[in-house]
């Protein structure tokens, strides 16, 4: 059979491309499993986005996704990536108070706004304009690509039913990362922990009770062993973005560097606009299934939010000794929710 010229240019083309097409492996690491919802936009959008990006490039990506702890348990996450164990990691800020501490601005700051897209575009926006959190990246041998996520209003689940701020003392409550500050002031003993161990802790009785949000709850099962609910009102938490090892992202082409730009900026928003969505229906949802909400929890709102020891300023007289710029970032932060409509119980900047 003869092959026309203009089609046999054409297979020599195809051919020529897939020689030349580059496969380039990424292990791409996350310490909670597929269950929780930012680890399932990293599968189902972050990883397909990058993908799409590419397209008509001569790049092909190899993903390694690692989640659940198979290759960095939960906290991990910032040494995986900075050690590179991991190519490319969804980072949760939260557990880096020493490492990252101006990104948990937002923990140290309750009671602010229970919109979690409010908070993390809040977060994002001081993050651009303020070099010193961009170098806390840096120091830690990564570069921050973004696909900031936030989460939900976080809600206080315990065994035994909260009437008043009073009930609360020298209960053990469970807490992740710097929030256990939200504890001080109100009686309770706050333990650190994470959504990894809560359920077993709560039933074993190393905690009479937990903070955290609904669609976490949701799946981890929490009104199973923490029936009472109490929407106390600390809020919408900024918890972390997506970075990459500093030395293989250096090394990496453009296209590449551009794609997991875009690819995180696609994971904010899908990420964002489900978790919005999902709020209230994961509320439901924990009510339907033996979670058992507190008809008191307005009245509480205020009075615990009065009798809490103010966490910005041990939070800002720390940093400061580190040179690091604590209150512009809080004035920074709280300028940016405001502009966006929040309406904080407590104004942390003007205490």
């Amino acid at each position: 059979m003869r092959i026309l010229p203009a089609a046999l240019a054409a297979l020599l083309a195809t051919t020529t491309m897939a020689v030349q097409a580059k496969t380039i492996t990424v292990t791409l690491v996350n310490g909670h499993p597929p269950v929780f919802r930012w680890v399932k936009h990293l599968q189902e959008t972050f990883v397909p986005a990058v993908n799409k990006a590419l397209e008509g490039s001569d790049i092909r990506i190899e993903w390694k996704q690692q989640y659940g702890g198979s290759l960095a348990k939960v906290g991990e996450e910032l040494e995986a990536a900075q050690d590179g164990v991991a190519d490319v990691a969804l980072v949760p800020t939260i557990f880096e108070p020493a490492k990252l501490p101006l990104q948990n601005v937002t923990y140290y700051t309750p009671f602010v706004s229970t919109d979690p897209g409010v908070v993390t575009h809040a977060v994002q926006e001081v993050q651009s304009k303020v070099p010193a959190m961009a170098k806390a990246w840096e120091a830690n041998d990564v570069v921050y690509i973004g696909g900031g996520f936030g989460l939900d209003d976080y809600l206080l689940f315990t065994k035994f039913p909260v009437k008043s701020v009073a009930d609360l003392k020298g209960r053990k409550i469970g807490t992740p990362g710097p929030s256990i500050n939200w504890m001080k002031g109100t009686g309770a003993v706050g333990v650190a922990g994470n959504l990894t161990e809560y359920y077993n802790s709560l039933q074993t009785g190393l905690y009479d009770g937990v903070v955290t949000f609904a669609t976490a709850a949701l799946p981890a099962k929490i009104q199973e062993v923490a029936p009472y609910i109490t929407q106390v009102g600390y809020g919408a938490q900024y918890s972390g973005g997506i970075a990459a090892n500093k030395d293989w992202y250096d090394a990496q082409p453009e296209a590449l560097k551009k794609a997991l730009k875009t690819g995180a900026q696609a994971f904010e928003k899908a990420y964002t606009d489900d978790l919005r969505k999902a709020t209230q229906a994961a509320l439901d949802e924990l009510v339907a299934k033996g979670g058992k909400l507190n008809p008191d929890s307005a009245a509480l709102r205020g009075a615990y939010a009065k009798v809490l020891e103010d966490p910005t300023k041990g939070w800002i007289a720390e940093l400061q000794k580190q040179k690091l710029p604590a209150k512009q970032v809080l004035d920074a932060y709280m300028k940016e929710v405001r502009a966006a409509g929040a309406k904080p119980v407590r104004d942390w900047d003007r205490n």
